[in-house]
């Protein structure tokens, strides 16, 4: 294998096949990136059983052939080195040269590495940035007990009829949904959950995509592949199902209130920094002069008071929440102003964008009962 390549984009390629190497790898050879030189392109893949990353760049090459190197060393001089880089393959070593350095690295058994996954049949077409936004939405309820594995993934549900893909995640104390349109969807309703960590860095990394393909897993366990121009990302689904959304939210009211977004979010942080642990609850009043007021602290601890102006249609209300799950919902919504529906100061409240769209993030967000 000999080759000359562009630094941005080997360094772009190395940058996406890297993320996906396991923290602690099975297998020695599974720490390593797999460099594939054909025709004029350079292929770099990884792959560890559960996810695989594979993207190509442009090259010049003068002999074909592969190997298999330490992938996070690699990472590590391509940042630091900079002009075209050349890579040679010498027997059991590779040379790297860039500029005036020099490095020979020593290469992992091709015989032992696993054949990569066969990407699936692609499901839809999907806006590429706005995929990606809608990952980043519905992530903030992914939960982090690795206890219930389930509850660490994000579900997607394919409405055939509608030619919808809905994304929706839950950490069993708040629920976020998002609703896409897609084009060329040819599957049946269908629905997967899929590792949240994994899909949030593969959407990242595709977001300035014009354009992703998806393709959805047929079968419990299945694989779930994103793909763009360049790039093909493999995900093994997680086994079981996420709680059904379509219950929880309530689609009656009795209250609605409109904040705008950044005084509320700047009121909130400055309340819960008196409470002496991060999940202590905050309380919100919802007066019927158009105020909403938001206390912090109890008892002989440091208490705090802020108030903001709000829009109110229905009578005064108080509630209390946790101010991080809180300030997540918030900082999730691509929105000047937010709206809260309530049913009772107990129940769920559902935040969402005020004038929204029917498919534009919903949170729904557990109260914290108050204690006298």
């Amino acid at each position: 294998m000999k080759l000359t390549i562009d630094h941005t984009a080997f360094a772009a390629a190395v940058s996406y096949a890297v993320r996906s190497l396991p923290a602690r790898p099975p297998v020695p050879v599974l720490a390593g990136l797999l460099l594939d030189a054909s025709s004029s392109r350079l292929r770099v893949s990884a792959f560890d059983y559960e996810i695989s990353a594979d993207t190509t760049a442009a090259a010049t090459v003068t002999e074909t052939g592969r190997a298999l190197v330490s992938g996070r060393l690699l990472s590590d001089i391509v940042g630091t080195v900079r002009g075209d880089v050349h890579l040679e393959l010498r027997g059991p070593r590779l040379v790297l040269k860039a500029g005036s350095a020099r490095f020979i690295l020593p290469t992992l058994p091709l015989d032992e590495y696993p054949a990569l996954p066969e990407p699936g049949i692609i499901t839809g077409t999907l806006d590429g940035p706005a995929f990606a936004e809608a990952v980043a939405q519905v992530a903030c309820a992914v939960s982090r007990e690795e206890s219930l594995p389930t509850l660490t993934g994000i579900g997607l549900r394919h409405d055939s009829e509608a030619a919808t893909l809905t994304l929706y995640a839950t950490d069993r104390y708040r629920f976020a949904v998002r609703t896409l349109s897609w084009k060329d969807a040819n599957l049946p309703d269908t629905s997967a959950v899929i590792p949240g960590r994994a899909l949030s860095d593969a959407a990242k990394a595709t977001a300035d995509d014009t354009t992703v393909d998806l393709a959805l897993p047929t079968g419990d366990a299945g694989l779930f592949t994103l793909r763009s121009d360049l790039t093909t990302t493999t995900i093994r689904a997680l086994e079981g199902e996420l709680p059904k959304y379509d219950a929880l939210f309530p689609t009656e009211f009795a209250r609605t209130a409109t904040v705008e977004i950044a005084a509320l979010k700047a009121a909130a942080q400055r309340v819960a920094l008196v409470s002496p642990k991060k999940d202590a609850p905050i309380k919100l009043t919802f007066t019927a002069d158009s105020t909403l007021v938001l206390e912090g602290g109890t008892g002989d601890d440091a208490q705090a008071v802020d108030n903001v102006d709000t829009d109110l249609a229905g009578g005064e209300l108080t509630i209390a929440f946790n101010p991080a799950f809180l300030l997540d919902g918030l900082n999730a919504l691509t929105a000047e102003s937010v709206q809260f529906d309530f049913t009772s100061p107990t129940k769920p409240a559902v935040l969402r964008a005020h004038d929204g769209d029917a498919q534009a993030l919903r949170y729904l967000l557990m109260p914290i009962r108050l204690t006298n």
